[in-house]
Order: C-alpha cells, then sequence, then structure tokens
C-alpha cells in the first residue's frame, strides 16, 4: 500500500509505503463499538454525587410523638419526603464507570479505524512538521497547504513543544504523540494529518501483539 507524502509546502515529497496490518483491517463495527463505549466510560469522572438519609444533618430527634397529634408518624426529618432531606437513588461518586477491554482488541479497533480513514482519502502525510517558532500562523500556513484545513488531528512522532504550542488555539484541531493514538482521538477528528515518521513510531508502538 502506498501513499503520497507531502512537504510543508503542499508539494509532492515522495511516496510512503503503508504496513498493511495498520492500514487495511476489515471493519466490525461491532468490536469498534465496545470499544469506543470503553473508552468513553473510562474517562467519566463520576463527580455527581447526593447524600442519603445518613449524610445529611439533622434528624437528632423524633419531629413529633407517635401517636395524639392527628398526623402522620415520622422518625426522622432527614427522610428523603421531607425538604433538605436526604435523595433516593441520586447519584453517588463511588461507582465505577470503568470498562476493561484487552489490548488486542483497542489495538485492532485503532487498525481498522486508521483503515476507514485511509480508503475516505481522510488522511494526509507530510514529510516532516519543522516550525521556526511555536506561531499559530505558521501552523496555519502549513495546514492550509496541504489541504487539511477543518476538523483535523496531528500526529507527530516525538513530544514536539513547538507543534503543541502552534495548534492549540486553533479551534477543531488537537495534536497527539503516534504511542498515545487512540480511537476514540481518531473518530473526534474528521481528518489526520500525519508526518512519516509518526506512521512508523505507530507501527513501532502498536503492531506487537499477533
Amino acid at each position: 500500500m502506498k501513499a503520497i507524502v507531502y512537504d510543508q509546502e503542499g508539494k509532492e515529497a515522495g511516496s510512503i509505503m503503508l504496513p498493511k496490518e495498520i492500514f487495511d483491517v476489515a471493519m466490525n463495527s461491532d468490536l469498534l463499538h465496545q470499544v469506543v463505549v470503553s473508552q468513553m466510560s473510562n474517562r467519566r469522572q463520576g463527580s455527581a454525587h447526593t447524600k442519603d438519609r445518613s449524610e445529611v444533618s439533622g434528624g437528632g430527634r423524633k419531629p413529633w410523638r407517635q401517636k395524639g397529634t392527628g398526623r402522620a408518624r415520622v422518625g426522622s426529618n432527614r427522610s428523603p419526603i421531607w425538604k433538605g432531606g436526604g435523595v433516593t437513588f441520586g447519584p453517588r461518586n463511588d461507582k465505577i464507570f470503568k470498562k476493561e477491554i484487552p489490548e488486542k482488541i483497542r489495538r485492532k479497533a485503532l487498525f481498522m479505524v486508521l483503515t476507514e480513514k485511509f480508503k475516505r482519502n481522510l488522511l494526509t502525510f507530510v514529510e516532516d512538521l519543522n516550525l521556526e517558532k511555536p506561531k499559530t500562523a505558521e501552523m496555519v500556513k502549513i495546514l492550509k497547504n496541504v489541504k487539511c484545513k477543518e476538523n483535523c488531528l496531528i500526529v507527530f512522532p516525538e513530544y514536539d513543544k513547538k507543534i503543541i504550542l502552534a495548534a492549540r488555539n486553533l479551534p477543531g484541531y488537537s495534536t497527539v504523540e503516534a504511542r498515545n493514538l487512540n480511537v476514540l482521538e481518531v473518530m473526534t477528528y474528521k481528518n489526520l494529518l500525519i508526518t512519516k515518521d509518526a506512521v512508523k513510531k505507530i507501527k513501532d508502538t502498536f503492531v506487537k501483539i499477533k
């Protein structure tokens, strides 16, 4: 499998052989759905929390005597039916949303998404991303040259502060190191801009398990 590689000016700078084990994987929508759901669940913070009747303040004594008042019997003003009382079946911060998915399946799902992006011509390969300064204007110029104008994830091989700073203020754009690539992030963005070395890094990182 061969793909065109562009330079930062948007001109063809050669080609790259794409590994079939990454960019030629059959789609399995059920497997992909499992991975996406698990990653979304693992990102949930679960910070919403309500107090039940044992946690709210008050309720030290019985509001009124059991019999003789003509009113319904009640034992505590912390009851859920009282204003200021505890909450029944409310969200709790001790709930665990984490879902475990085997590493092989996560990697296969990633390859499926990359394959689909490649088939739909949503992947753009560049020789390299060299910025003199971490300026947003420089990054905009490069993206315009390679015709990656909207909703794009920029994938580079190693940590590069200049790239991160230059792209962070662009709405609809994000950056990620090749080793941190994941299904949910790839699916979030319509286009992907990948450097030549990043392809090699993806292969070295993810093509391990047979």
